[in-house]
């Protein structure tokens, strides 16, 4: 629960909803630990979170305000090491809002495996496309790095990092993590259907209806 009454516009709202974010990745075992990061764009910048520090001790002014081009505007922490990748992302996508990295266990041992999780299940869907891939490895916190995650995220809202986790994106930092909730159960369930033989795949008729349908999906009429 945020230590903050919402107010839209308001940077130290924002800093918030970044913590909490981060907070909630943290214990729901989503990221375990210190590991993974969270970003949000506010306004023309970057607001991510810090390298190395306990989620459990942010506070708002510990939270990184950053260029697009990855130049620190304020604070007197340095951001997470993988900054290169967030400001990669929102260079490349304008509707981008949030971005979450998380080291969550199924995904990671996917990418472990260089494996895509492909079109087992209609909700692959979610992200996008008729699978999530898994971008190339490279050094984290590098632009060679970036520029995998910027292809990967091409035509995707998730992708899949070679030995390293999983990144989810959203037009708010609420549907950002939602989805990176999903890409773990979807990472989980292939890895399950794997444990008893090798999945069946929907084709690309089917996931291309799905798609279509996706368009709309979850969508309710205004009140």
């Amino acid at each position: 629960m945020s230590r903050l009454v919402k107010n839209i516009g308001d940077e130290d709202w924002a800093r918030q909803e970044v913590i909490d974010t981060a907070l909630a990745m943290s214990h729901s075992q989503l990221s375990p630990g210190k590991s993974g990061n969270v970003s949000l764009r506010f306004g023309d910048k970057i607001l991510i979170t810090p390298s190395g520090m306990a989620y459990d001790d942010l506070l708002p002014d510990d939270i990184v305000a950053l260029t697009l081009q990855g130049e620190i505007l304020s604070g007197v922490r340095l951001p997470s090491s993988e900054w290169h990748f967030h400001c990669a992302i929102y260079q490349a996508q304008a509707h981008v809002r949030g971005v979450v990295h998380t080291h969550s266990p199924y995904a990671t041992a996917l990418a472990c495996l260089d494996r895509p999780i492909p079109a087992f299940h209609y909700m692959v869907a979610v992200a996008g496309g008729d699978d999530i891939p898994c971008v190339p490895y490279a050094t984290f916190g590098t632009d060679d790095l970036a520029a995998h995650v910027v292809a990967g995220l091409a035509n995707r809202s998730a992708c899949l990092l070679s030995h390293h986790g999983q990144i989810a994106t959203g037009e708010s930092l609420a549907k950002a993590y939602g989805l990176a909730h999903e890409v773990e159960t979807l990472a989980q369930q292939y890895h399950l259907a794997c444990q008893v033989g090798t999945p069946v795949l929907l084709d690309g008729q089917e996931m291309a209806r799905v798609l279509e349908k996706f368009k709309t999906y979850g969508t309710q009429p205004e009140a």
